[in-house]
């Protein structure tokens, strides 16, 4: 298998570590990326829950039936 070319091409052990240093730091970016994306969303969503007025938004909707039930 040939690789690729680019900074990382070489065969030398220099090269290996560079290519393992880099997808280890994806890794862990994308882990916390992923991390902070679910935070932001479950923020929203409790803040769409809370916050919207009465009678505006399906959240509420929902909300206000099952109060009423």
């Amino acid at each position: 298998m040939t690789l690729p070319p680019g900074p990382y091409a070489g065969t030398s052990t220099l090269s290996l570590v560079a290519r393992a240093s880099a997808f280890s730091f994806g890794l862990v970016y994308g882990s916390i990326k992923l991390k902070y994306l679910k935070m932001i969303q479950r923020e929203l969503f409790t803040y769409l829950l809370y916050f919207t007025p009465p009678g505006k938004g399906k959240v509420t909707k929902k909300a206000q039936a099952k109060a009423h039930r």
